[in-house]
């Protein structure tokens, strides 16, 4: 029953992370549910929804583009250093700590997105500058490289609010980013030895057929109906964690 509660969160993980975000609202959850420690069950879960970015992304590969006033190549090295920088907070967290801060960056997350729009509204006369543009992706990658819960949903509001109205390009440049970001917090993981690989493997392949699927049936699916599910989805799973605690 472990094995295809895993299987099962990594795969619906891995389309709603490749639709608009949110898929380690599910395989944390179902990692800490089945027993393992918060801040292991955190990167394993980050660990096997990598593959599934990297599917989400070839998924958009047509739409993705980067947003105003930032380059391909600016991001990726954002992403790479943003996402050592979280990684590194995360080995050094104590697990106490981190299951207590969890449901508020949960719900921080969600009600981002969730306002995402209006926010994109009130912001449309001015045009971010560059290195507001740079603090906010590197502030985001950290993130991502410290939780990873909600990162889809962080991005997806970044770039709104960087410019971008989009949200299949929105999506595909989402998926690169987190594919970056977690790549290099995987590879500090690792070195920290607080990865279950059984668990992490396994789950891989999971999240790889959901990220590629997902990603071209989200093409088809109305923008609306993508954000109130992941709405829901956010707000479900921190209620829980704090019902947990």
């Amino acid at each position: 029953m472990e094995t295809v509660l895993l299987l099962g969160a990594a795969f619906v993980a891995g389309a709603l992370n490749a639709v608009a975000g949110g898929g380690s609202f599910l395989t944390l959850p179902a990692l800490v549910f089945t027993g393992v420690p918060p801040v292991v069950a955190n990167a394993t879960g980050t660990v096997a929804l990598l593959p599934g970015y990297m599917a989400g992304a070839w998924g958009f590969r047509e739409d993705t583009a980067p947003p105003p006033g930032l380059t391909m190549r600016l991001l990726v090295v954002l992403s790479l250093l943003g996402g050592a920088a979280g990684a590194a907070l995360l080995l050094v967290t104590p697990d106490a700590t981190f299951r207590r801060v969890v449901p508020w960056l949960l719900l921080a997350a969600t009600a981002l997105f969730a306002v995402g729009p209006q926010l994109r509204q009130r912001l449309a006369g001015g045009k971010p500058s560059v290195g507001k543009a740079i603090i906010g992706v590197l502030a985001v990658a950290a993130y991502g490289g410290y939780f990873n819960g909600g990162l889809g949903i962080l991005l997806l509001a970044l770039f709104g609010l960087l410019g971008q109205t989009q949200l299949n390009a929105m999506n595909g440049l989402k998926n690169w980013v987190s594919a970056l970001l977690t790549a290099i917090a995987v590879a500090i993981y690792a070195a920290g030895g607080v990865v279950l690989w059984p668990q992490a493997l396994m789950m891989m392949l999971a999240a790889t057929a959901g990220g590629y699927g997902g990603a071209r049936v989200a093409r088809r699916i109305p923008a609306h109906w993508l954000r109130a599910g992941i709405v829901l989805t956010g707000l479900v799973m921190a209620g829980l964690f704090f019902w947990r605690q």
